[in-house]
């Protein structure tokens, strides 16, 4: 249990670094790539494609391969099926971080460097989750 708290720890410390080496901690990163049609910043594209060739190596090397070092099993989403809360809820994230600059990585991360921000940003982003919760099952 300490071992895998221990890895834990360092995943979502290298995470949050990261995050900060990325700039994905500043909202304006966000909005800069966001905007295409203005003063467009491509770098968050590098990000996105390097974030991706990271999992697919890891994916590959050790979710197809075996199994995890401090677990009986991957814990992976069992469902694949595309379905309208998918997409509802991908497009409610996606207008939320294009509002905000910021998703749920990097508020967590931008804890130590903005506590006060970031408390109310986190607390409005769980009372959001909590009602995508309850619109699902209604949906």
């Amino acid at each position: 249990m300490a071992r895998s708290l221990l890895v834990a720890l360092v995943s979502g410390l290298v995470f949050g670094v990261g995050l900060a080496l990325a700039g994905m901690l500043n909202p304006s990163k966000v909005a800069g790539f966001l905007d295409v049609f203005g003063l467009w910043d491509p770098s968050l594209a590098f990000v996105m494609v390097g974030g991706i060739a990271v999992n697919a190596t890891g994916y590959f090397l050790f979710v197809k391969g075996g199994k995890p070092l401090f677990s009986s099993s991957f814990k992976l989403p069992e469902t694949i099926q595309v379905d309208r809360p998918l997409l509802i809820g991908s497009a409610l994230f996606g207008m939320g971080w294009g509002m905000a600059g910021l998703c749920p990585g990097p508020v967590v991360s931008s804890l130590l460097l903005n506590p006060a921000d970031m408390v109310v940003f986190g607390l409005i982003m769980c009372a959001g989750l909590k009602a995508g919760a309850v619109l699902k099952q209604r949906l």
